[in-house]
């Protein structure tokens, strides 16, 4: 039955079937272009899901070497298409989806300029989706050629997420109904929300640049990266809590570890201002819930060790969890309608 549906329709099933409209002739210039966010948004999730994927397979490189040049990225081994298996079918696939992303961005802008100009938010939206795609295939040239440098891995993966959001933001802009939930929104349960937002972000961003340092260290020190700083140690490292300035592998890790317990603090929060408010739609309940087995599982990747698995569902759920309470933050917002020709000027 899923597969007879398109994608707005699975998105706005998962989304709790967001306000079913009326199709009124503004509404339905809208259909196409919901459609297609809601198709890019799934597909920049799967990319960075994959993208986790390379990370965890060593696949990065599976291209070509640091120092490759062109033959390693645009080109993959040298070739526009490879003799694809083992690493570089991996790293590929990564870059067919990511090419995939900015083919449906382009049509994406192109059907906000040509249809809906009296939306300005959504012509601003999709033209910097644009921006951001091609931000990011610069990142991957960059990334490659200085040999997946754990700075560079996490900007990366933060201006995924940041694509994501704006997707998702486009896509509840572009939804004529009305905004029962905004309406009953307080500044406080905005500000909370924006907040939530912003730590998920940054816990994810420390993380990916945690991933990113697998394998630093010197020759009579190796070292697993910021990953296994703390051996198996949870939520303490060593005899400490925050055993801060023992060297930079533990300050990344515990960097990670207090911006993920102050994430979870201000979902929670956020879903106790919501319920307070009398919002009680899932995107709140569902961040909550989210959050709680998100630290399970990061408590359990360090308990267990590396395990590909749990590392891959780690970013994974991290993923929905910014999903998830980027789209609570959009609900708290009312957005504009259409602009009218010839409507009286706003009071001063």
């Amino acid at each position: 039955m899923w597969l007879n549906r398109n994608p707005e329709e699975i998105l706005r099933t998962i989304l709790g079937g967001m306000a079913s409209t009326e199709l009124t002739s503004g509404a339905r210039t809208l259909i196409p272009f919901r459609r297609l966010a809601a198709a890019t948004a799934f597909a920049t999730f799967a990319l960075i899901v994959v993208g986790g994927i390379v990370r965890v397979s060593e696949s990065g490189l599976g291209c070509g070497p640091a120092g490759s040049g062109l033959e390693g990225w645009p080109l993959c081994t040298g070739r526009v298409v490879p003799s694809v298996g083992g690493a570089t079918l991996v790293e590929f696939t990564h870059r067919v989806l990511a090419g995939l992303v900015a083919v449906l961005v382009v049509l994406l802008a192109w059907q906000a300029f040509r249809n809906l100009r009296d939306r300005p938010w959504l012509v601003r939206g999709s033209a910097f989706t644009v921006v951001l795609v091609l931000i990011q295939a610069g990142l991957g040239g960059l990334t490659v050629e200085h040999n997946l440098h754990a700075t560079l891995v996490a900007v990366h993966l933060g201006i995924a997420m940041i694509l994501l959001a704006l997707l998702l933001g486009m896509y509840r802009a572009a939804h004529p109904g009305p905004q029962p939930e905004a309406g009953r929104a307080s500044a406080g349960l905005r500000a909370t929300a924006a907040i939530a937002a912003f730590l998920v972000l940054a816990t994810i961003v420390v993380g990916g640049y945690v991933a990113g340092t697998e394998g630093e260290g010197t020759a009579d020190k190796p070292s697993g990266g910021a990953h296994t700083a703390c051996g198996t140690d949870f939520p303490t490292c060593g005899d400490e809590l925050l055993p801060y300035g023992r060297d930079s592998m533990v300050d990344a890790q515990l960097t990670h570890r207090v911006l993920m317990f102050a994430a979870s603090v201000s979902v929670l929060a956020m879903l106790a201002l919501a319920l307070m408010r009398g919002i009680r739609g899932w995107p709140a309940i569902t961040a909550g819930g989210l959050v709680l087995l998100q630290v399970l599982l990061g408590a359990l990747n360090i308990w267990l060790g590396k395990h590909a698995g749990l590392i891959i569902g780690h970013l994974t759920l991290g993923t929905l969890v910014w999903a998830v309470v980027v789209w609570a933050g959009i609900t708290y917002t009312r957005f504009p309608g259409p602009e009218r020709s010839g409507a009286p000027p706003r009071p001063a």
